[in-house]
């Protein structure tokens, strides 16, 4: 291992590059693709290949880059498993001081890698720009001053690479592959893959026929890599405080999790189960989904990368919080796989503890939410669409024991969500969301920025009217205690949604009778 170091490696410092390399330093597993010269393939930092002469090495921040240099991605290390580079995440305290074109060469960058819809239209550039509120001239003027290529050249690398682990993990049909990977044609899928990785997608599936990822008859099986450290018993432990008894199982000692999952493909809800392992050595996640959930595989992924936060990088992070929460630095914030569920938990969550909210949420579940036969123990609700909260009549619920304000919040969130007024997931613009949110009844600046936290995966939310959060910061009792909250945590920002999840398990391990948060 390299020494100790606070910040990211930078292509344009190629000795700390190469140092890396040959560490196979995981912390630096996604922030930048080595490409060999001698061999036209570029691999990431891990790579278990012999480590090539420094002289053969050219590196690069994204595999989009690599790529357009004329490098191929190496079959083994496959680039497409590294956790997602931190292009649309804030850079520490230099965040606050980044001009307009690069935060929005971030998002740009950002929806690009969001999984496409199988029924959706293709993402083009110019239906990027608009989405942006900017010209197709201003998009690719930014995007390569901060990125060195076109946004197209990025578009067409993550759609490969999408397709890359389709075709390898699972057994969809080629023109099934291309369609799910935001290719309008089969034939402009196979010229692409051909002219890009010097063999037709065929060959590169018979390449890995028998791999251990390939189909074994109980579901897709995938592997989803993350930077260490990553403190794997903690968020274990915050979901199994909150698990749902028929909707999810939390094994912290076999470091598993289990759960259920309803995905609408545009068309129809698909239903199935997940089931996830973490492997510490190899700082990955190994992933099972049923096979009822193939086709929306990408979704899948992208959902579960987001639960686990684990496209997080540590080191950033860590650098701004770690003299008010030492020895935390593997602490991730948890996400959910389905945004709607998160924030109909986090209002059934409001001013009651862990336990009640849980037992609220249970008697939904059971009340309202869809059976479901799988082949995990324990394993065998859905949560409750949003079509059948939004029929929920107020003495359906009042007999649950929810309150009227809280009624009305989960009808009213349930009928914006229907309506596609709502979007509970990570991409989803913060500031509208939040707007939105707190346009709805029984819904205050709490319980939105809960949501945004862990759903949107909003990396600096921040609930400062939080009571537990008070007590770990020493500020309850002060008759001011959000505001000095506040106050303190302008020196957390871009990250204080971490800065929250630290503060809480801190108190947790002060204080066994609390258990901070809500939901």
């Amino acid at each position: 291992m390299i020494e100790p170091m606070v910040k990211r490696p930078t292509p344009t410092n190629h000795e700390f590059c190469y140092r890396a390399l040959q560490a196979r330093d995981a912390r630096f597993d996604g922030c930048f693709f080595t490409g060999v010269t001698s061999t036209g393939i570029y691999c990431r930092p891990v790579c278990r290949v012999r480590t090539p002469k420094p002289e053969n090495c050219r590196f690069f921040n994204l595999a989009a880059q690599a790529e357009q240099a004329g490098f191929r991605p190496c079959l083994r290390c496959r680039p497409e498993l590294a956790p997602r580079h931190a292009s649309g995440q804030p850079l520490g305290q230099a965040w606050s001081m980044q001009d307009a074109c690069a935060i929005l060469a971030g998002q740009a960058a950002a929806l690009m890698d969001a999984p496409h819809a199988p029924d959706g239209p293709a993402l083009t550039v110019h239906a990027l720009a608009l989405r942006l509120g900017i010209s197709d001239r201003h998009l690719r003027r930014i995007f390569e001053a901060q990125w060195g290529i076109p946004p197209l050249t990025y578009l067409l690398t993550r759609r490969l690479l999408c397709a890359k682990q389709l075709l390898t993990d699972t057994p969809l049909a080629v023109s099934q592959v291309a369609s799910m990977s935001g290719f309008t044609s089969v034939r402009r899928f196979n010229a692409a893959f051909a002219t890009h990785y010097g063999l037709n997608p065929t060959q590169l599936r018979q390449r890995h026929a028998g791999a251990p990822g390939s189909v074994k008859g109980d579901g897709i099986h995938v592997s989803l890599s993350y930077r260490p450290p990553y403190d794997v018993a903690a968020i274990l432990q915050f979901l199994h405080t909150r698990e749902l008894t028929g909707l999810e199982v939390v094994d912290t000692t076999a470091a598993s999790l289990h759960r259920t999952l309803a995905l609408h493909d545009g068309q129809q809800w698909l239903s199935g189960w997940l089931l996830a392992r973490f492997d510490a050595d190899r700082c990955r996640v190994n992933l099972q989904v049923s096979d009822s959930l193939c086709s929306m595989l990408p979704t899948v992924l992208a959902r579960v990368r987001a639960w686990l936060d684990l496209d997080a990088d540590p080191l950033p992070i860590d650098q701004l919080l770690h003299t008010d929460f030492p020895g935390a630095s593997g602490m991730r914030v948890p996400g959910t796989p389905d945004g709607f569920e998160l924030a109909v938990r986090a209002v059934l969550g409001q001013q009651v503890t862990v336990a009640a909210a849980r037992t609220l949420t249970h008697r939904l579940v059971t009340r309202f939410g869809t059976p479901i036969d799988t082949p995990l123990t324990g394993l065998n609700r859905l949560f409750p669409s949003p079509q059948a909260l939004a029929a929920a009549q107020g003495d359906e619920l009042g007999a649950l024991g929810i309150v009227k304000q809280r009624q009305a919040a989960i009808v009213a969130l349930a009928n914006a969500v229907l309506r596609g007024q709502l979007s509970l997931n990570s991409g989803a613009d913060v500031s509208t969301t939040l707007t939105q949110l707190q346009a709805l009844p029984g819904i205050g600046e709490w319980t939105a920025h809960y949501i945004a936290m862990r759903a949107l995966r909003w990396p600096d939310a921040f609930l400062a009217g939080d009571v537990a959060l008070h007590k770990a910061l020493g500020l309850q009792g002060t008759g001011q205690s959000a505001k000095a909250a506040q106050a303190a945590s302008r020196a957390w920002q871009p990250w204080r949604s971490y800065a929250v999840i630290r503060a809480w398990a801190r108190l947790a391990s002060t204080q066994a009778s609390v258990t901070p948060g809500s939901e």
